[in-house]
């Protein structure tokens, strides 16, 4: 019958599939005919089944039919035999008188002797307080006290049947010493229950047998009194003919009841004292419930075999217990005074209570509740979630004094720390990472990978928003000045220990992520990584190495964008009044790119020795392309034209001769012949300038060839700076472009120029 389900799409999938169609007709109707076949077979054992049951009934039915008419025939035949017996209301009135009588002789003797065997029972009770570990009278008087309760509870009986008041207060006086042995025998009781384990384990295999017999006897005395008031409740009318059988207890007196309650509260005692050492170390849990396992298995092992083996002693003893330990845990969970480090403690004793439950023989499915009510996840996610709260609170008290620190900045001398290598460094770096790691250890404390990891994805997510963040910091402040009017005095207050910060903030990240190999020092996120990684799974790990890898990435890119902003500022601040002057008539007569390129050099050397000697070269190149992008984009300046009576050929080559003299001249040849690479620029950039009209849709191809997302509309600017710019020549380029197939490639300087 388990047969996979046919999909015809896969089975025809081509025209020539259609062949097989005939055999797969036939393999179809012969696995048809086999499930036919299971199903009237399977059918005909359902009808059988069903049929015996039918007749099982009936012949029940038949049995309860016979057995009611010979009731009625025994109950005929008890009627018929009255009449046959000459005189029976007589003889049966005798009978009756002689049953009374020596029911009274029987009470009449038991009431003689009532106080002579209570002061036997008061002697056996003090021998056994003599000997309160062996206690050798104590099934003699139980036995002794059930019979004289049994004589109360008789002549009250009597007593009440014959509705005088004032015999029965006279009874119950006579009887009351009777409570004072009945309360002495039970607090005995308790004792042994109570001491049941102990008993045991001292090998007093004795007393808890004698113990045993004695709720086995009150056990079945309360079932006979609960069975017939049962009945008694149902038929009314039959109360008077059963009198006669109602000799023994009137009520029901819970010894069985007591015994499992002293289980509990001998329990409970032990739990009170577990609390008070789990309080006062978390680590204690596994040792301060050793007790209740090693009850168990004395249980198990030792009072098993002295029990009534209907009892299940130890599934008894392992259901109380267990709910006890429920409530213990619970009430712990709730509890106020309840620390992160008893919760995790908590969190992870379910798996090895059920393990060691599991050996002594009991199954998880047959304790119930969850001894933590299945609450594992949500712990879990609470104590994740503190932790987290914490960090969340470090972070942004962090933050908040770095905001503060970044406003403060112009405090004489400066608010930024340097490092053992003289580097600018922002001064709370070091605390954010001894922070995390100290977040890390609180994780690590549960030994629980899924809190670690939580814990983690909460600081990844935390280090991505920092860097966010610092980067929109920077970015509204420079914004101050890059967004001034070119006309007037610049605002520069705040202007200077911004590019310091800019400094030290790239500093930063470098040094998250610069490992030291040559030393043998780790970067924090090197070192944090390492810090993390044994306390989370594999599986984890493999994700956590792409957060990793975005991090680090995200630490180059800020880095990268501070040298930018940094070169921004010096076009916007200190070249605000030099840019707006390229290719116009005042270009001609001034050395700008001469001064820029000294003012630079001024930068370099002042920042070398406190920038990270990895970010030199790169401020170096950021400031040569940005220097370029400036450049080529000047062509859109107010009033600049390209005479060519101006000899603005030799003006452009005097600018790039003296860029190129200082990338000649840079300390690493590497880079300086990567900055030479990309101004080679310039050189298509002079062609569109210079070529004659009718070759300036070639100039255009060529150029576009090699940079393949340069701008139209740059271009368009660059036409419209020539001196002999004519329409037709802008739309023979836009032509030309139209026909090109570019080959899109690696993004190159022109992508932005615009």
């Amino acid at each position: 019958m388990d047969l996979p389900p046919v999909n015809l799409a896969e089975l025809l999938r081509h025209p020539d599939d259609l062949d097989k169609i005939t055999t797969l007709k036939a393999e179809f109707m012969r696995k048809k005919a086999a499930v036919d076949s299971q199903l009237r077979s399977g059918l005909r054992e359902q009808l059988e089944t069903t049929q015996a049951g039918m007749n099982g009934l009936s012949e029940g039915q038949k049995t309860v039919q016979q057995i009611k008419e010979e009731m009625m025939k025994i109950d005929k035949i008890c009627s018929e035999s009255q009449d046959m017996i000459t005189d029976f209301a007589t003889i049966n009135l005798v009978s009756q008188a002689h049953r009374n009588f020596g029911a009274v002789e029987t009470m009449r003797r038991n009431l003689e002797t009532f106080s002579e065997r209570l002061d036997t029972i008061d002697r056996m009770l003090n021998e056994d307080d003599e000997d309160p570990e062996n206690m050798p009278n104590l099934l003699a008087i139980h036995y002794e006290l059930t019979q004289l309760r049994n004589i109360r509870d008789d002549a009250i009986e009597q007593i009440q049947r014959g509705d005088d008041p004032g015999l029965q207060s006279t009874l119950e006086d006579y009887f009351s010493r009777l409570d004072k042995y009945i309360e002495w025998f039970d607090v005995n009781i308790t004792l042994v229950a109570m001491s049941l384990i102990n008993l045991v384990i001292a090998d007093n295999n004795s007393l808890v047998v004698r113990f045993a017999l004695i709720i086995e006897a009150e056990e079945k005395s309360d079932q006979r009194v609960l069975a017939l008031q049962e009945a008694l409740k149902d038929h009314k009318e039959m109360a008077t003919r059963f009198q006669s059988i109602t000799d023994g207890a009137k009520t029901v007196r819970g010894y069985k009841d007591k015994f499992l309650k002293a289980i509990k509260t001998f329990a409970e005692d032990q739990f009170k004292e577990s609390k008070e050492k789990f309080l006062g170390d978390p680590d204690m849990l596994d040792k301060s419930l050793k007790w209740y396992f090693n009850d168990l298995n004395a249980v198990k092992i030792g009072m098993t075999p002295l029990m009534p083996k209907k009892w299940k002693i130890f599934k008894t003893w392992a259901t109380i217990y267990h709910g006890l330990m429920h409530d213990y845990l619970i009430r712990l969970i709730d509890d106020p005074e309840t620390s992160s480090a008893h919760t995790l403690a908590i969190i992870s004793w379910p798996e090895a209570y059920y393990r060691k439950m599991t050996k002594l023989g009991m199954k998880q499915d047959e304790l119930t509740p969850h001894v933590i009510d299945n609450r594992e996840a949500e712990l879990v996610r609470d104590f994740r979630a503190l932790i987290i709260k914490f960090l969340d609170e470090w972070i942004d008290r962090i933050y908040k004094q770095e905001v503060k620190d970044f406003t403060d900045r112009n405090v004489e001398g400066g608010n930024l720390d340097q490092d053992e290598y003289g580097y600018f460094r922002t001064k709370n770096l070091v605390d954010l990472w001894r922070m995390l790691r100290e977040q890390v250890d609180a994780a690590g404390n549960s030994k629980r990978a899924d809190v670690v990891e939580g814990v983690i994805d909460a600081m990844f997510q935390r280090l991505r928003t920092r860097q966010q963040s610092w980067q929109k910091m920077l970015e509204d402040e420079a914004a101050r000045y890059e967004l001034q009017p070119p006309q007037g005095q610049p605002e520069l207050d705040g202007f200077q220990p911004l590019q310091d910060w800019l400094v030290a903030t790239a500093n930063d990240q470098i040094a998250c992520i610069d490992d030291n190999e040559d030393e043998g020092r780790m970067a924090y996120l090197s070192d944090f990584r390492r810090k993390f990684s044994p306390l989370v799974s594999p599986q984890y790990m493999d994700r956590a190495e792409t957060e990793i890898a975005a991090l680090r990435d995200g630490y180059v890119d800020l880095s990268t964008w501070c040298m930018t902003k940094f070169a921004q500022l010096v076009f916007a601040v200190d070249f605000r009044t030099v840019m707006p002057d390229f290719f116009t008539p005042r270009w001609y007569t001034t050395n700008a790119m001469a001064r820029m390129i000294a003012t630079f050099e001024e930068y370099v050397s002042d920042y070398k020795m406190v920038l990270h000697h990895s970010l030199v070269d790169i401020f170096i190149e950021i400031f040569a392309e940005e220097l370029l992008i400036r450049y080529l984009s000047s062509v859109r300046n107010k009033g600049a034209k390209f005479r060519r009576q101006d000899n603005f050929q030799d003006k452009i080559f005097d600018d790039l001769s003296t860029a190129f003299d200082f990338f000649n001249n840079l300390p690493n040849p590497d880079v300086g012949n990567a900055i030479k690479e990309t101004w080679r620029v310039s050189e298509p950039f002079l062609q569109l300038l210079t070529v004659d009209r009718e070759a300036v849709p070639d100039a255009f191809a060529e150029f576009k060839s090699q940079y393949w997302d340069l701008q139209i509309s740059w271009v368009e600017a660059v036409l419209r700076s020539r001196d002999d710019f004519e329409r037709s020549m802008l739309n023979a380029v836009k032509a030309r472009a139209a026909q090109m197939d570019v080959v899109r490639g690696p993004e190159t300087i022109m992508s932005k120029v615009k």
